[in-house]
């Protein structure tokens, strides 16, 4: 069997692992992206509210925090430069009464801290000149906040890269490893790849690839996230982005409304963590659950208004007891040549370009020999 010899290998051809294939060839390496799916960005990366986040919600000085404003920033002028269809829409996050205004007020200070511009609460005439069927006594509003094509930004993100000269080998899993004097030979099923470094960007998968890889232990807990949407007669209940306040589990950003680019109407997504990272489908939440959760947002919602939408299924890195873990950006503490872009749920969507620069630094720090 041959051995083609390449100066970084990324595990994984999502948002992240695309972004960040990308990144590291701009800085003149020589670059493959394994993928085990026969399409890039099938998983975690086109299976979301495909929002484009501000930054309001993550801690202080997290990573999650620092990626997603800077990453905001990088994918707006990304979409502009490439053609991916996107609005910067801005969004309501609603409080259903007086006595939650305080807590849009704890929101509004984080996103601050954060870097967020432009928040501000608002009162129900803003409210309602924007979203006139939306039931508040106020709102935090965040003008930043904005929506994209997520399969049109991977086709871009991918389009790039194969013009940059990174190979993506698609329907091509990793094996197996074996470590040799000058670097890793990677085993797929039909060759073996000689690279001096290599990213873990594998999703759902990231647990598997990092045991493969001799890495540090990861552990991912698949979590499931359904949606609802409006029926095409009832889109009009919907202008843009409205949320409740956040889920206080910590677990979610609650059931939102979400305009997608291509103008249907979401709610979602739920939070059900599970064993397996392939199940999409399987004992679905009735619409009569997602009629509870959206009726509070909008009171003239029946269920005849809803049918099922999509599912898809986040890798975290917390169990269900836990309410937050920070993206686990690093190198690895065991494998010298490996770094980690592990956990990363939303906003990894929004931080996507952002990880990728961070990555690429990390890459730059893995030894030559």
């Amino acid at each position: 069997m041959d051995t083609t010899r390449i100066d970084t290998a990324v595990i994984g051809a999502g948002v992240v692992g695309l972004a960040t294939a990308r990144a590291i060839a701009r800085g003149g390496r020589s670059v493959c992206v394994l993928e085990r799916d026969s399409r890039p960005g099938r998983g975690t990366s086109t299976r979301n509210s495909q929002v484009i986040h501000a930054g309001l919600y993550y801690p202080a000085n997290s990573v999650k925090a620092k990626d997603c404003v800077d990453g905001a920033r990088m994918l707006y002028e990304f979409c502009s430069t490439h053609g991916v269809p996107y609005a910067r829409c801005g969004k309501l996050v609603i409080a259903a009464d007086v006595t939650e205004i305080p807590a849009l007020e704890a929101l509004q200070s984080r996103g601050r801290d954060n870097g967020v511009e432009g928040l501000e609460i608002v009162d129900r005439g803003f409210i309602r000149a924007r979203e006139p069927h939306v039931s508040a006594a106020a709102a935090l509003y965040s003008p930043h906040t904005g929506i994209v094509d997520a399969e049109r930004l991977i086709a871009a993100l991918y389009r790039e890269c194969s013009e940059m000269g990174v190979i993506v080998l698609l329907g091509t899993p990793l094996v197996g490893m074996t470590e040799v004097t000058d670097g890793l030979e990677l085993a797929t099923s039909s060759e073996r790849i000689h690279v001096r470094s290599v990213v873990n960007a594998a999703g759902l998968y990231a647990d598997e690839v990092s045991a493969l890889l001799g890495g540090d232990e990861v552990t991912i807990y698949p979590c499931r996230g359904e949606y609802a949407e409006l029926v095409p007669t009832k889109r009009s209940l919907i202008n843009g982005l409205v949320y409740p306040l956040p889920d206080r589990s910590g677990h979610s950003l609650g059931v939102h409304a979400t305009r997608t680019i291509h103008g249907n109407v979401t709610f979602g997504p739920t939070v059900r963590f599970q064993t397996g990272k392939d199940d999409y489908e399987s004992d679905r939440l009735p619409l009569k659950y997602f009629l509870e959760h959206a009726r509070p947002l909008l009171p003239e919602l029946t269920l005849d208004d809803l049918r099922l939408g999509a599912s898809g299924i986040r890798p975290k890195l917390h169990p269900p007891g836990s309410s937050f873990a920070d993206f686990r950006i690093e190198r690895d503490g065991r494998c010298a040549r490996l770094v980690q872009a592990v956990g990363i749920e939303s906003p990894g969507l929004t931080a996507c370009l952002a990880i990728g620069a961070r990555v690429a630094k990390l890459v730059e720090g893995v030894p030559s020999d």
